[in-house]
């Protein structure tokens, strides 16, 4: 494997050396693979925009002004378009710090406390939290086994729609935690009952761009676009979580109205140096993404083949995030816990992705081969040990 950005010379030794949370919040001796950070380097377009701006111009930005903030609207737009055929328009676009402040942002201006939000669980954590936080009650969409993949049953949540009491529907596509890229037969279903119950869609297609072949990611704005407000950044892609810049989709146009009724700055604006790191990673980063999903693609293979007896694993279509079912194992709701006891392994616990996490553990595979065979073999011993 090709690999001139050293993504597979990763060791541990010169990882516990990062001050970021991943590896900074981890005991010593414990290898993290929790929060969704990739290990590796970062993009030298990326690292070469940061270091321009520093020794450059540090004053205010000539598009701070503008609403999609200058650059970064149009390089949106011109990515959709040539990556997934979607021609999004850069007048109905709007930077925030992250997706997380878009979502909140989007709730606060089109619904109210008591809609319902439908959404697919297990889930992103830090959405649960913000309709608890809103006060939007969620209308949970259960992801069920389909064979060596996930689905939904599409009957039962056409059902509950039919109680009335959903105004959003709040679509993880690819979904995490279970990796699942969903279909364009399946996206046609929900734009339907979308259309049929009157639903706002929000999409949030972080992970899109580590859709894994022959899975192809279809932006929802496609299907339905009057509906859609379309969340994403390069933050996943191009493991950029600290530069605090995402962007949104703005397509109905009611929506488009009650965003620019808001007073200008109460949402904040996009900080430069994460404008300048998204424009570079999404105009001159794809030579180095592709050197990462082919190590992706190569360690969602390794966890395949590196689980002990009785560990389920449906590899994802997308994401570099594993979804570790351990219930046949009995260690109860949370086996993070006995990982992060047993084998010195730290996982993201599954109780908190809501329901349908009791007896899981996601694990993040974006690291070096060296590293990846040394967390599954943790696994592996600490399991055989116990039984």
């Amino acid at each position: 494997m090709s690999d001139i950005s050293g993504l597979n010379d990763l060791t541990l030794e010169s990882l516990t050396t990062r001050d970021g949370a991943k590896w900074s919040l981890a005991e010593p001796g414990v290898i993290p693979a929790w929060v969704a950070d990739m290990d590796f380097p970062v993009a030298p377009a990326v690292r070469e925009a940061l270091a321009r701006r520093v020794h450059g111009d540090l004053g205010y930005p000539a598009w701070l002004d503008q609403l999609g903030d200058g650059p970064l609207a149009e390089v949106f737009a011109v990515r959709m378009e040539q990556r997934h055929g979607w021609r999004a328009d850069p007048a109905h676009v709007r930077s925030f710090t992250d997706i997380n402040q878009a979502l909140q942002v989007v709730l606060h201006v089109a619904t109210r406390p008591g809609d319902a939000v439908a959404l697919h669980v297990p889930t992103y954590p830090p959405f649960l939290e913000t309709l608890a936080e809103m006060g939007r009650p969620l209308l949970p969409i259960p992801m069920e086994p389909a064979g060596d993949s996930w689905g939904f049953d599409a009957d039962a949540l056409a059902a509950r729609l039919a109680e009335g009491r959903c105004r959003v529907l709040l679509l993880v596509n690819p979904q995490n935690p279970t990796g699942r890229s969903f279909t364009r037969e399946e996206l046609t279903v929900l734009a339907e009952l979308a259309e049929r119950h009157d639903l706002l869609v929000v999409s949030d297609e972080i992970h899109a761009d580590l859709t894994h072949a022959p899975s192809v990611h279809v932006p929802f704005a496609t299907l339905l676009p009057e509906r859609t407000v379309t969340l994403t950044s390069a933050t996943k892609a191009f493991n950029l979580g600290g530069i605090r810049c995402s962007v949104a989709h703005f397509g109905p146009p009611a929506l488009r109205a009650a965003m620019a009724a808001q007073p200008r700055h109460m949402y904040g604006a996009a900080h430069v140096f994460g404008v300048d790191a998204t424009v570079a990673a999404w105009t001159h980063g794809d030579g180095w993404l592709q050197e990462v999903r082919a190590v992706l693609a190569r360690n969602r293979s390794l966890v395949a083949g590196g689980l002990p007896e009785g560990v389920r694993y449906r590899v994802p279509d997308a994401t570099y995030l594993a979804w570790l079912d351990f219930t046949e194992l009995a260690l109860g709701e949370d086996p993070a816990g006995f990982l992060k006891r047993e084998a010195r392994v730290m996982l993201s616990q599954g109780p908190p992705f809501g329901p349908g996490g009791e007896g899981f553990a996601r694990l993040n595979f974006a690291t070096s081969g060296p590293v990846l065979s040394e967390i599954l073999d943790r696994i592996s011993q600490a399991v055989k040990s116990r039984s």
